[in-house]
């Protein structure tokens, strides 16, 4: 392959220059578009107006798990597990479970863990409307209310289309978070640099498991991946509480791919090569009609 980087900077211009670009296909890495991080699927929906095959899910997909509220509705309609919640936006309750403390305050919208510290878990009432009023304000965006699951935060990268992959399961190991310091994957684990949540913090591949709960893990995050109708790849984040109960947090189309993000490491483990991954992916979008 010829490989030519191009930037989208969030200008009329830069689209417009995407549209004319002379090439077999689009390697969509774009998170964002114009300070927009939910403007992920219009730059899908651009490329399929402007007739480029691209890589990843299209924009039913990525619409449909940028949603965390209606992808969890999905999942309840599919039997799988996900912690209760509620949905709301400046004083209107838009759906609602009857929900137990503690629960996590996050951004319906959002993903990388934006929007989501450690203060995210409250347990009180007055905590709450606090968190939401913060969120309110720094995002103007509806607010995800869900229960917090104790347990072990898992990751099932999925590969494929009609006949995907379930790849290894990966742990990210919170458990030299500090004492008292909920047990998630904050933005200060994820993005934190220099911090001891950052340091203390690895993800691995899960090695502690039975063959019968990595079978369930990866039936789950397929089961999960094909509810959201994502395509080429994905990775479905998952807590395990201590009784075996598997809990789907989230799916995230078109996730990392960096050599050393959890998708990488768990293909490794599969037997693919870094290269090999990317070139398969990259099959996976050109044999599409």
């Amino acid at each position: 392959h010829e490989p030519v980087l191009y930037e989208l900077d969030g200008s009329t211009k830069s689209l417009l220059g995407l549209a004319r670009l002379d090439c077999d296909l689009v390697f969509n890495l774009t998170e964002s578009f114009g300070d927009d991080d939910t403007a992920d699927f219009k730059i899908a929906g651009f490329l399929e107006l402007a007739g480029k095959k691209y890589t990843g899910s299209g924009t039913h997909g990525l619409m449909l798990a940028q949603d965390k509220a209606i992808a969890k509705k999905i999942f309840g309609f599919h039997g799988i597990h996900t912690p209760t919640f509620a949905k709301s936006f400046r004083g209107r309750l838009d759906f609602s479970h009857d929900l137990q403390f503690p629960v996590i305050v996050k951004p319906a919208r959002e993903d990388g863990s934006i929007g989501i510290e450690f203060s995210a878990v409250v347990n009180s009432i007055r905590e709450l409307m606090e968190r939401m009023d913060w969120l309110h304000a720094n995002f103007d965006s509806p607010v995800l209310i869900e229960e917090y699951i104790d347990g072990r935060e898992l990751y099932v990268g999925v590969i494929g289309n009609e006949k995907s992959e379930a790849l290894p399961v990966v742990e990210l190991d919170l458990s030299k978070l500090p004492d008292g310091t909920p047990k998630i994957a904050a933005a200060e684990v994820k993005w934190g640099k220099g911090t001891r949540a950052y340091r203390d913090t690895k993800s691995a591949i899960a090695t502690d498991l039975s063959d019968e709960l990595v079978t369930a893990l990866q039936q789950t995050a397929l089961a999960a991946y094909h509810a959201l109708e994502l395509r080429d790849y994905g990775r479905v984040d998952m807590r395990l509480q201590p009784d075996g109960t598997i809990h789907v947090i989230e799916v995230n189309p078109n996730p990392w791919l960096s050599s050393r993000a959890e998708f990488a490491m768990a293909a490794r483990k599969a037997g693919r090569t870094y290269t090999q991954l990317i070139e398969e992916i990259v099959e996976l979008a050109t044999s599409r009609p």
